[in-house]
């Protein structure tokens, strides 16, 4: 495929475990280059991200300044940033990677729902595409939605969410997507049995506006992983999904990075783009 029809793209948050995994599924991809890699380690600032990631020389060197990446990007056109950082910082990198008319696939959890908001309008506001995807798996969203069709039999539902303990964000964005999806079917779950008391603060995890409460698990060894157990007398229901490798999320960032170009407002989820 010539360069002219390939997608640029620069992944953010490069040097992380999910960047260099992106850089490779991206190099391996005919209808897409990679223009640019961002990461704040200073140790990798002007190494090849190719070689870094052991993908081979690719030509594009480490750089921290996010912004200059950005203004190069949107001299190439039609231009996609991954964005796979922090949670401190990404209200900020996606809404200046709208403003430079480069379209965001955020993979980046922990956006506050006044935040999406706030983006969603801008990006509608300049006609940009953005995808905010909590998880880029597609076994993630075949449980989701046995999960819709579960609730429809069951009052009763908690999620456990379980990932490595680098993930800075709890509870993860794809339980929150989760309990969000299942507030479609129900408006609340969970009907109190007994008056609760916690002898230990947070014991019974967090507790959604739809009753459902999450529970956070952060372990080394693990990489991201998810459960939904629906309860009723005599039974229990439980859906799981783990990701035991990085890429296994591959497949949902490809497809983003090419859903995201035609857009020209913000979409939530991958459900969306299937």
């Amino acid at each position: 495929m010539s360069n002219q029809s390939q997608i640029p793209v620069v992944v953010n948050g490069a040097m992380g475990r999910m960047g260099r995994e992106i850089v490779k599924a991206i190099a391996g991809a005919d209808d897409m280059k990679l223009v640019g890699a961002v990461d704040r380690n200073p140790d990798a600032i002007g190494q090849d991200i190719g070689e870094i990631a052991g993908c081979g020389p690719l030509e594009v060197p480490v750089t921290h300044d996010l912004e200059a990446t950005l203004v190069m990007a949107q001299s190439e056109g039609n231009a996609v940033m991954v964005d796979v950082t922090h949670p401190a910082k990404i209200y900020e990198q996606v809404r200046a990677a709208i403003a430079y008319g480069v379209r965001p696939v955020v993979g980046t959890t922990g956006l506050t729902p006044e935040q999406i908001v706030e983006l969603a309008e801008f990006a509608e506001k300049a006609s940009v595409g953005c995808l905010i995807i909590p998880n880029f798996a597609i076994g993630v969203i075949l449980m989701q939605q046995a999960a819709l069709k579960a609730a429809e039999y069951f009052d009763h539902v908690e999620i456990i969410e379980l990932h490595h303990n680098r993930k800075a964000d709890a509870p993860s964005g794809t339980a929150i997507k989760t309990a969000q999806m299942l507030q479609e079917v129900k408006k609340s779950f969970n009907p109190p049995q007994v008056e609760e008391t916690e002898t230990l603060s947070g014991a019974r995890g967090g507790t959604t506006e739809e009753s459902i409460n999450i529970h956070s698990v952060r372990l080394p060894g693990l990489v991201a992983h998810q459960e939904v157990m629906f309860g009723a007398p005599g039974q229990v229901y439980t859906l799981r999904h783990d990701a035991m490798d990085r890429v296994c999320f591959m497949p949902g960032v490809l497809l983003s990075i090419r859903k995201v170009l035609p857009l020209k407002s913000l979409l939530y989820g991958l459900d969306k783009i299937l």
